[in-house]
């Protein structure tokens, strides 16, 4: 047996209201990708941020090689060998690659050295990057690239990957795990965070699972069913989303020829896009991030308006109606980015909750802001998407991103909306609360809803869409039913090959 590289002994960390990690205690050993799992706030984050030096432990201890390892910064844990890619990327649009490799470093060679290290390493390990290419031109798999390169560059002997293949196609997936199967090859051990448990089980040779805070397994994936390492995480048993019987309804969403220009030199242009949703009926949008999706978001709730094409609702023109307007119409959404967007950080759960539903649920009254209304708002919504926060008073920035998430997707589905849209529903969240969210979404088109998901996730819109259309460079494919589709087609449509008719009904 390999010999143990990191060894974590009782590590306990406590914040005001929540015991984040409770005595967690696992070694990783040299050579190993050791997966990490756990539902939404059952301490993942918190366990890697100590490790690199992020979080200091209120107990327990670490040891690396035997030896004693508490960083008091990410830079020593660097010093110890240890290296981490984030979920969320820390690039610089107007930099090139190399010289954001070098802010990542602490102590970079010179520009022309630094250069041809970053070309061969990437080549070597199968991630090839032009050190002199802007970032901001980057598609996000080649942005994951300049983080991953970062790293390696360094020699890590530990690389912690947080959630690494949310922004890539199933081709570039397959490019990742051949690059990590490699550097385990050479003895890097791997910490791998991931909430894709076919993925853990393909590629992890062991995983540590953390229920709300405690070490409550540790297994060997593949001898597992994806379903039972989700069942171990939860605690219980969950049900996969089932589809009610729907009636498709009228057209209640219909878009004509909409093209809006990229808002600066990096974002993408929407070109012509042509789409119908009718009620009872899903239609799901795919691409590689970075296709027009934020773009296409921020044009059908109104935070943008189009300057040519029309959005007519229930057959009246809302093309020039901004947000408001538009959700008093029946139109609301849920974009991607949780804290910022969706939500405001600093904000209660209550206040986040009136933000968008103060006049679809009467919160509001002469200008006053009816508190008791508002607060049995948010603990409805807390309730209905079992939203993990000790209460609604809770500041969104408290909560992990998948319970922000699961508030922030509930406090639109409870408004009742005529259409929804939602771009990813369920980035970052874990194997039950995605199912619940799919669950609600599909219960919704039931009612009557026409939705739109746009998503990276292909077997989430396989799993709830009634038909598929694909993203690419701003431009939008014809819709397809779901059952005529396999990943082969589906590949195709979002790469561009597929012819780009757009589709002007739903047919």
């Amino acid at each position: 047996m390999a010999d143990t590289l990191l060894s974590i002994t009782g590590l306990t960390k406590a914040y005001p209201g929540v015991v984040a990690n409770d005595d967690v205690s696992f070694d990783i050993r040299t050579g190993e990708i050791h997966a990490l799992l756990g539902e939404n706030g059952a301490g993942k984050s918190t366990l890697v941020k100590m490790i690199y030096g992020l979080v200091a432990p209120d107990r327990g201890s670490m040891r690396i090689d035997g030896a004693a390892f508490a960083p008091g910064s990410p830079s020593e844990a660097r010093q110890s060998g240890v290296a981490m890619v984030f979920q969320h990327f820390s690039l610089f649009d107007a930099l090139d690659v190399a010289e954001n490799v070098s802010l990542g470093m602490d102590d970079p060679p010179k520009p022309g050295a630094l250069a041809a290290r970053i070309r061969d390493v990437s080549e070597a390990y199968g991630l090839p990057l032009d050190p002199h290419r802007l970032v901001g031109t980057l598609s996000a798999g080649e942005r994951q690239r300049v983080e991953i390169i970062r790293c390696l560059l360094q020699d890590p002997r530990l690389l912690i990957m947080d959630e690494p293949t949310s922004v890539l196609t199933p081709q570039e997936v397959e490019i990742l795990f051949e690059t990590l199967r490699k550097l385990k090859t050479e003895g890097t051990a791997i910490l791998y965070i991931s909430h894709k448990l076919e993925e853990i089980r393909t590629l992890c040779d062991h995983a540590t699972i953390l229920r709300r805070g405690k070490k409550v397994a540790t297994c060997t994936p593949a001898e597992e069913t994806a379903r039972k390492l989700a069942e171990m995480m939860v605690g219980s048993s969950f049900a996969t989303p089932v589809a009610q019987s729907r009636t498709r309804g009228d057209v209640l969403l219909e878009i004509r020829s909409l093209s809006l220009p990229a808002p600066d030199a990096f974002s993408t242009p929407l070109r012509d896009v042509s789409f119908a949703v009718a009620a009872g009926e899903v239609l799901g949008i795919g691409g590689v991030a970075g296709n027009g999706q934020d773009e296409l978001l921020a044009a059908l709730s109104g935070e943008r308006i189009a300057p040519a094409g029309t959005v007519a609702l229930k057959g009246k023109d809302i093309a020039r109606l901004g947000p408001v307007a538009r959700r008093d119409a029946g139109l609301l959404s849920g974009p991607e980015e949780r804290l910022g967007h969706a939500a405001a950080p600093n904000m209660s759960l209550i206040e986040n909750g009136v933000l968008t539903a103060a006049r679809r649920e009467n919160l509001v009254s002469r200008g006053f802001i009816g508190w008791g209304d508002a607060r049995r708002f948010a603990e409805r919504v807390i309730d209905a998407f079992d939203v993990r926060t000790p209460g609604p008073g809770v500041a969104a920035r408290a909560l992990s991103g998948g319970n922000l998430q699961k508030f922030v997707v509930g406090r639109e589905i409870l408004q009742r909306p005529d259409v929804l849209v939602l771009n990813q529903p369920t980035w970052g969240v874990d194997a039950a609360a995605a199912a619940a969210i799919r669950q609600a979404i599909l219960d919704l088109a039931a009612k009557g809803a026409a939705i739109v998901v746009i998503s990276q996730d292909l077997d989430e819109l396989m799993e709830i869409s009634d038909r598929f259309a694909a993203l690419n460079e701003g431009r939008l494919s014809a819709a397809r039913p779901v059952a005529e589709l396999d990943m082969e087609k589906i590949g195709l449509m979002m790469g561009g090959a597929h012819d780009m008719e757009v589709a002007h009904d739903v047919h």
